[in-house]
């Protein structure tokens, strides 16, 4: 029995120095998975797989897939200025002698949303061309027309014609939310048509200086210049929003970039479309943000109302009883709580139309009745103005 008990850990001792040194040396051998190959599933853009229990590597083809083809090149080109400042020292030395008789050129992008070829931009891309040049991913280029423009929220709408356009499925960018992956599609520098991809950083930015109104998009998808006017699609390449300016120190994309909701465009687009311009509401007030220790004295939460401290003589608002220190909460069906969401709750009302309108005072909350009129634009954005 001694005999067998010393043979038999003689055995176990030998058996555990081989598998030191095989685990030492030759570990993949002791792996039996090793041999088997590892399958790691491809998750495609607008897949609805809720497996997560295997590592994805993330394709966005079929995004891009979807809207590249519907994003074009825009190439602008304006006639040289005959009253040229070359003679103005000071403009010659900042900008240097610009010579006589040299057109200006400039470079955007858009996109295509419909067959009849209507084709969403910035305004800042087309304003002022005298030509303006289409090219599409597939190679063929048009002359595009201007069908109209609305400086305020730096959109233009052209329109194309050539059959068999693709076109951008739009999609509904108030679903947006901070973290959702999106790609943006444009031709940055002229170096031809450029997919980048990044996240939703925030919405609804305001206060930029950008536009009069803003509601942007913020992304850290590369833009750069050439992007303007370009698509920024989610990850069903459905369209989000347009991409329209960057916070650069360099010129180039430092990973802030912004673009106008899909929202603001397509009421934008259709208004144009259906008119040839964007009509909004106006009612003559001066508007600013209210403090906490101004909301706590007209007993309203704070973050809730927009106070007015002006009012136009014989405007909209005076005719119809609202006056200085009244805080606006909602107008119409719209709950405001900046100065931001009042502009652009008041623009969507329809001039000559009544609308309701919440104020609160010190003496109690009150709902008024608002006849707005319409809004006209700033001088320095009438055709011709400055």
């Amino acid at each position: 029995m001694k005999r067998i008990w010393l043979l038999f850990a003689q055995t176990v001792t030998v058996a555990v120095a081989l598998l030191f040194v095989v685990s030492t040396l030759k570990p993949q051998w002791l792996d039996r998975r090793a041999s088997v190959p590892t399958v790691v599933p491809v998750i495609e853009s607008g897949s609805t797989s809720g497996d997560t229990t295997a590592s994805a590597i993330y394709s966005f083809r079929d995004a891009a897939k979807a809207a590249s083809p519907a994003v074009v090149s825009i190439n602008t080109s304006k006639a040289a200025d005959t009253q040229s400042q070359n003679t103005d020292p000071w403009f010659r030395f900042f900008f240097g002698d610009q010579g006589q008789g040299q057109p200006q050129a400039g470079l955007g992008s858009g996109v295509i949303v419909s067959e009849a070829g209507y084709i969403l931009t910035n305004n800042h891309v087309i304003e002022e061309a005298d030509q303006i040049e289409v090219v599409l991913n597939d190679g063929r280029k048009s002359r595009a027309q201007v069908i109209g423009t609305d400086p305020e929220t730096d959109l233009a709408i052209l329109r194309i014609q050539l059959t068999g356009l693709p076109v951008v499925t739009l999609g509904n960018s108030d679903a947006l939310a901070i973290g959702d992956q999106v790609l943006a599609i444009g031709n940055p520098f002229g170096v031809g048509q450029t997919v980048t991809s990044g996240i939703v950083s925030a919405l609804g930015r305001t206060q930029l200086g950008i536009n009069t109104f803003e509601n942007f998009i913020q992304t850290d998808a590369a833009i750069n210049p050439g992007n303007s006017g370009g698509a920024l699609v989610d990850i069903r390449g459905h369209l989000m929003g347009i991409n329209t300016a960057i916070y650069s120190r360099s010129g180039g994309s430092m990973g802030i970039g912004f673009a106008i909701p899909t929202s603001t465009a397509r009421s934008v687009m259709e208004a144009i479309v259906k008119e040839g311009k964007v009509t909004r509401g106006w009612i003559g007030v001066e508007p600013q943000d209210l403090t906490p220790e101004l909301a706590e004295s007209f007993s309203v939460p704070a973050g809730t109302g927009v106070i007015i401290t002006g009012v136009l003589q014989n405007g909209p608002a005076a005719q119809a009883g609202i006056r200085p220190g009244d805080v606006v909460t909602q107008v119409g069906d719209k709950p405001v709580s900046s100065v931001a969401q009042l502009l652009s709750a008041v623009a969507a009302l329809t001039p000559g139309t009544p609308a309701t309108i919440d104020i609160a005072r010190k003496d109690g909350k009150q709902r008024v009745q608002i006849t707005p009129g319409k809004r006209n634009l700033p001088r320095q954005q009438q055709p011709g103005g400055r």
